[in-house]
């Protein structure tokens, strides 16, 4: 399935995003950190092969949208910002806003700042109160070399088309997140965000642990969580996943909201006595 690449202008700067199939269901994708809109093709093809009109947007700095050099042009408010102008552009009133890591973080913030507009919430590896400490520590030697090692980071940022800009840029901008900025709205807001919730965990990475993921479906009143068996499970093996996230988007547009759902976590199925059953127990 083609994508039609469209762009818009959000205060003053251009943004670009593909859209997948026609309708009145939305869904708008977002990408992590160092990945543009591309990163959700896949799923956004089968989801448009379900009946649903996809939009995978490059936020500032990520893709083909403008790269500003201003520092104070990134913040995860500022995000959430432009996911909910893209809705503004198109004339949508509701969608259902999703995304991966720092996509997850915008949809959180663009929820915080209108929840009226939010169908539900599709949340892959949070980043919040836990990883904290797994982000310096994995991401402060890179940092400090991008930032100050402007002479090699510049020729090796060309060479990764993936990387959003250019590295000293980079680096400065994730060194303000990392230890000074606000990477998601904070505790008290996200127990408010009543839409649908579909979180989506896994083990055995700091950067996105699962205990962010766990965290986050007990602070929102209408959540469940999926347990990935990998962090490349949606990539490389998507069929479970994928299954789950179709069932959740639909559900979004045909049951009513409920104030509080039952949580509940699945994760890896095995077979037990012709039953699936889950390979984790709900925590308290």
């Amino acid at each position: 399935m083609a994508p039609r690449t469209r762009s818009f202008k959000h205060d003053g700067h251009r943004l670009v995003f593909d859209e997948y199939g026609k309708g009145d269901r939305p869904i708008v994708l977002m990408p992590g950190l160092l990945f543009n809109r591309k990163m959700h093709q896949p799923l956004a093809e089968e989801l448009a092969a379900r009946g649903h009109r996809v939009l995978c947007l490059d936020l500032l700095g990520h893709g083909d949208s403008d790269r500003p050099e201003e520092m104070w042009e990134y913040s995860m408010t500022t995000f959430g910002a432009q996911t909910l102008g893209l809705l503004d552009d198109l004339g949508i009133e509701q969608a259902v806003l999703g995304g991966t890591s720092l996509g997850a973080n915008s949809a959180l913030e663009a929820a915080s700042r209108d929840q009226s507009r939010v169908k539900g919430l599709l949340v892959e590896m949070p980043v919040l109160d836990n990883a904290l400490l797994g982000c310096a520590i994995g991401f402060t030697p890179l940092l400090v070399s991008l930032t100050f090692g402007a002479p090699i980071a510049r020729p090796l940022s060309r060479l990764a088309r993936l990387v959003p800009r250019r590295g000293p840029l980079l680096g400065r901008m994730l060194l303000d997140w990392v230890f000074f900025g606000r990477v998601a709205p904070p505790r008290e807001i996200r127990r408010t965000l009543a839409a649908p919730t579909l979180v989506i965990g896994h083990q055995r990475d700091p950067i996105h642990p699962f205990s962010d993921a766990d965290m986050l479906v007990h602070e929102l009143p209408n959540a469940r969580i999926v347990e990935a068996s990998s962090i490349v499970e949606l990539r490389a093996a998507p069929e479970r996943l994928t299954g789950e996230i179709a069932s959740f988007v639909d559900s979004c547009w045909t049951a009513p909201r409920r104030s509080r759902a039952p949580r509940r976590r699945t994760g890896p199925a095995v077979r037990t006595g012709g039953r699936a059953a889950s390979t984790r127990r709900p925590t308290a």
